[in-house]
């Protein structure tokens, strides 16, 4: 069996008020490509298929092309919601497009009901919202731990009496993975984090969220975004993991009793590469070493010790498509390093530190409870569309 692992497309994303549906239509055109080329067997897209619950009409467009010449070549498709699709609207007619071989799950009580495709079971568990799916999985807590914890649950009463490789799909933050600026915060109550512990016993996680592709473990995988959508991704190498399960008795396998997994790469076409330079406005300017840049979405950090006039007018000249700009002076530099305020903290603390900025006081226990729902309600309305 050959999986084709891809997640985070974000169809409708803009970079810096550039829009990027052109480059995710070559991504496609690639996807398909390599299905073709590949003699895949099944798709799995891990989340986030579009970038906001309510996607423009352009990337409905694209999304619906997607699939169905996935589906005209004769692979099987699994797609998963994530945080930033609505369940609702992704899901719709999932039972009717089953029929065509592409298998939408967006319920959460449907993820121990896998699709299978050639004796492999998958497991789709779309992005679980704690706060949607404490009452219904009569949770005792309300964290991404939990949750997935308890649809794991549900995914090995079902890999009990059957038997044979397994393929789980999920849209989470694994412990062990690394993120980028571009991946939205879903932390509730400052915990984020799933332990890749969860999911033993299965022999391939397709996973989703983090948007670059990275190993958690052999066989517990991101694939990344198929382009990069924060300048924290420069030099990242985009693409889709290509997993060949082995057939059951052909090697040491998991604990399903499948053959090994093999996994290979496959590099995604770059329209238009991401980079960051740094220099002197005049060394920027005429130095060599930035000519193979020129073409290139560039974040630009300007070191002069004087902040340049019409800096950004004069970097467009030789460098186009140049889309933001910093000053940072080689004296300001030999002060410790801070990092950003707000890096890797949860919501509610950012909200309260704000509060005292503006106000010269902390918020109250009421006030910060207050605040506490009203990020509570934004995450779900961005979930629920």
């Amino acid at each position: 069996m050959r999986v084709l692992h891809t997640s985070d497309w974000h169809l409708g994303r803009s970079f810096h008020k550039e829009s990027l549906l052109s480059a995710q239509g070559v991504f496609v055109d690639h996807l398909i490509d390599t299905v073709r080329g590949q003699s895949v067997d099944a798709v799995v897209v891990s989340g986030d298929v579009y970038d906001r619950a309510l996607p423009p009409v352009d990337a409905v467009r694209l999304c619906h092309e997607a699939l169905q010449r996935l589906s005209a070549e004769g692979v099987a498709t699994v797609v998963i919601s994530g945080n930033h699709d609505s369940a609702l609207r992704l899901g719709f007619l999932a039972g009717l497009v089953d029929r065509a071989g592409v298998h939408l799950r967006t319920d959460p009580a449907r993820v121990g009901e896998p699709v299978t495709v050639k004796g492999v079971a998958f497991y789709a568990i779309p992005y679980l919202e704690p706060d949607l799916v404490k009452e219904p999985y009569g949770l005792a807590e309300r964290s991404h731990a939990a949750a997935l914890g308890h649809a794991m649950s549900l995914v090995r009463a079902d890999l009990a009496a059957r038997p044979g490789p397994s393929v789980v799909l999920a849209h989470a933050f694994v412990t062990g993975g690394v993120a980028s600026d571009s991946e939205r915060d879903i932390s509730v109550g400052g915990v984020a984090h799933v332990p890749a512990e969860v999911f033993a016993g299965t022999d391939y996680v397709a996973l989703g969220h983090l948007h670059g592709r990275q190993c958690v473990s052999e066989t517990v995988r991101y694939s990344g975004s198929p382009l990069a959508y924060s300048f924290s991704e420069a030099g990242q190498v985009k693409g889709t993991w290509l997993i060949d399960l082995g057939e059951p008795g052909s090697g040491p396998g998991s604990a399903s009793g499948s053959g090994p997994v093999r996994a290979e790469f496959v590099p995604a076409p770059v329209p238009r590469p991401v980079s960051v330079r740094e220099g002197t406005l005049d060394e920027l300017l005429t130095g060599a070493r930035h000519t193979p840049y020129e073409e290139h979405w560039l974040h630009v950090v300007i070191t002069d010790p004087v902040r340049p006039r019409a800096a950004m007018e004069r970097l467009r000249q030789r460098f186009p498509h140049t889309l933001s700009l910093a000053f940072e002076s080689d004296g300001a530099r030999q002060a410790p390093a801070r990092a950003p305020r707000t890096a890797g903290r949860a919501e509610l603390d950012i909200a309260r530190d704000f509060v005292r900025e503006v106000r010269g006081e902390p918020a109250d226990d009421a006030e910060t409870r207050l605040l506490d729902e009203a990020l509570r309600q934004f995450r779900l309305q961005e979930v629920t569309g």
